[in-house]
């Protein structure tokens, strides 16, 4: 577990490191230097743990308010790929998401851009920092040091690289082309004038081969470093390598993929974890960090200070998506009127994710009297009303006999069966937001994964030890469910289906509480092109498509398999529509698959060019 501290006297070394910033939209201003009052970078870092400083904002950047802290993950990726309907229409930006229709001025494509460069900066300032170290202070024994913390910040450039090209990036690579089209400016170091502010986008072949080299890079100088205590949660060796396998996919690499993505499979010594973890992996049980699947995740801490996550002040800052995504539980009056959310409760599961899953039963259910209601005081545990008996028992049969796919009951929770702990204590059914109550036409299953089901994020009940206003669980960004799939991938295209079915097979059989090396006739897909549990065009006979979405649900995944895909048209027939969205989704193939560069950057940049379509 990484801590990630920022203190005054580090906050000055930096600025004096980086002589001037790189980040994306400041002011052009001949002022802009370095205070010549503080630490030279003549004098610092003169140790690795100095060096250490330097890397620790490669790795707090993940968690800032613009990216994975708050804004990225609900507000951006949950609306563009329909893992959500939203209850809340009041921010455009938030609305401009859902409907996959950014002006340049969208607020979430700005942070991202901006907190993917502060990123990329941090991450040179680090390499810079680690030249210096070594030409004026190092001894031969800090080698095997200065080398892993340079592996981790070339690992983590080539992350906000990847993130940014997929994101602002005008074309994937594929067979038919598109490495000549627009990728995004490339800073391999940090700049030493105002003009080296000003960068071109470099084509996306370019691009992807930085950062090739930069995970490459990663692997090679952190071969064979192992982690242990409180450093738990730094990138090693199989990230860079099971990152760089993605990479290779991203960009139709086959062959290259399949090498690593095996080497990663064959000898990292990871693995799928047992469903019997699995299905709980996303809410906070500590015992599930840094696990046997896990190659890549952002630790968070409860805030020390308890407090309002990342915006609480606390040296190891939490992050807030939970409070976006938390789940409604029936109100004290046990009226489905008076049923409150355990955060803002903003979102909730997009009801054709519900059916993609295989929920066969129809969104309307009864509520009926309560034969067990004693007539007075009514309340979660007595009340008036309750769902239709049978209803709720052929909804647990769905889920006993396995006829939708388990992982939807891991992502989502059913109004009346499924139960969150309101206040720390006691537990009370998930009951549909509110506004929708009565509204048969809708299923309205709260979030469940990475949302707080054990607390109240309002008030931080229940959230020991510290009763944080803040999530309580960490964040993979790179796990083996992921590489197998991609592994899968890889190997239909370089023409082995057998080693393609496989794999998938393998994630399918985990999802159903198998063990997953050995086959099963009644659970296994028998072709690439066989049926899946989804009924739709799009992934009801595609296994590759449909695992991918729904293994790594609300996860962040999906939204850069539809754009390399290419199926955002057909995606968005199939949602149709959200509540924050006035009428059809408006997909437009010409600009939809890539953000728009922001409006900031192209007014002080003024060698880059805007995305077509913007």
């Amino acid at each position: 577990m990484l801590t990630i501290k920022i203190t005054k006297m580090y906050k000055k070394i930096y600025i004096a490191i980086l002589a001037m910033a790189l980040v994306s939209g400041c002011k052009k201003d001949p002022l802009l230097v370095a205070p010549t009052d503080q630490y030279s970078t003549g004098g610092y870092p003169q140790s690795t743990a100095d060096l250490n400083s330097v890397l620790a904002a490669g790795y707090s950047n993940l968690r800032d308010q613009g990216y994975l802290g708050f804004h990225f993950l609900p507000k951006a990726l949950s609306n563009s790929m329909h893992t959500v309907n939203s209850l809340y229409n009041g921010d455009g930006s938030w609305n401009e998401m859902a409907n996959t229709n950014l002006a340049v001025t969208n607020q979430y494509a700005l942070e991202a851009w901006q907190t993917m460069y502060t990123g990329v900066k941090n991450c040179n300032a680090t390499i810079a920092a680690a030249a210096l170290f070594n030409a004026k202070y190092a001894k031969a024994a800090d080698a095997p040091d200065v080398n892993a913390i340079l592996g981790q910040a070339y690992f983590l450039r080539g992350f906000y690289y990847m993130q940014l090209e997929t994101l602002f990036g005008e074309s994937y690579i594929s067979a038919s082309g598109g490495g000549d089209k627009m990728g995004v400016p490339i800073y391999d170091g940090l700049p030493t004038d105002l003009n080296s502010t000003q960068k071109a986008r470099a084509t996306v072949k370019e691009v992807w081969t930085f950062i090739e080299a930069d995970l490459k890079k990663s692997a090679e100088l952190l071969k064979g470093k192992v982690w242990t205590g409180d450093d738990r949660g730094r990138v090693t060796e199989w990230s860079a390598k099971g990152l760089l396998g993605k990479a290779y996919v991203y960009t139709q690499d086959w062959a290259n993929a399949k090498t690593v993505l095996l080497d990663v499979i064959q000898n990292s010594g990871k693995t799928l974890m047992p469903f019997a973890k699995y299905k709980d992996a996303f809410n906070g049980n500590t015992a599930n960090e840094f696990n046997e699947e896990s190659l890549f995740e952002l630790n968070v801490d409860n805030d020390s200070k308890g407090g309002y996550g990342i915006y609480s002040g606390a040296a190891n800052a939490t992050a807030l998506n939970g409070l976006i995504w938390a789940p409604w539980s029936l109100g004290g009056s046990g009226k489905v009127e008076d049923s409150f959310a355990l955060g803002y409760g903003n979102e909730f599961l997009h009801d054709g994710n519900v059916t993609r899953f295989g929920f066969p039963l129809g969104t309307a259910y009864n509520l009926v009297a309560n034969p067990k209601y004693t007539g007075s005081n009514p309340s979660y545990k007595n009340p008036e009303k309750i769902m239709d008996p049978a209803y709720k028992t052929a909804s647990l049969v769905v889920r006993t006999a396995q006829t939708a796919d388990p992982r939807l009951f891991v992502n989502g929770l059913q109004p009346w069966v499924d139960s969150v702990r309101f206040d720390g204590v006691n537990y009370a059914p998930s009951a549909k937001p509110n506004g929708l109550a009565n509204n048969t036409a809708v299923y309205a299953w709260s979030v469940r994964k990475y949302a707080p089901t054990l607390y109240n994020e309002n008030t931080g009940q229940g959230n020991a030890p510290t009763n944080s206003i803040a999530d309580a669980w960490n964040y993979y960004l790179l796990r083996m469910a992921d590489v197998y799939l991609l592994y899968a991938e890889a190997s239909k295209g370089a023409g082995d289906n057998a080693t393609a079915l496989e794999y998938l097979n393998k994630v399918k059989r985990r999802a159903y509480g198998l063990p997953f090396n050995t086959p099963s006739i009644t659970v296994d897909y028998k072709s690439l092109s066989d049926k899946t549990s989804a009924s739709d065009a799009v992934l009801g006979n595609n296994p590759l498509y449909y695992e991918r979405w729904a293994e790594l649900f609300n996860e962040g995944s999906w939204w850069f398999d539809v754009c390399r895909w290419r199926i955002g048209k057909q995606e968005a027939a199939y949602y149709k529509t959200a509540i924050n969205v006035s009428g059809d989704f408006q997909w437009d193939d010409s600009k939809s698959y890539t953000w728009p560069i922001p409006i900031n950057e192209i007014n002080s940049n003024s060698k880059i060019k805007q995305n077509p379509g913007y």
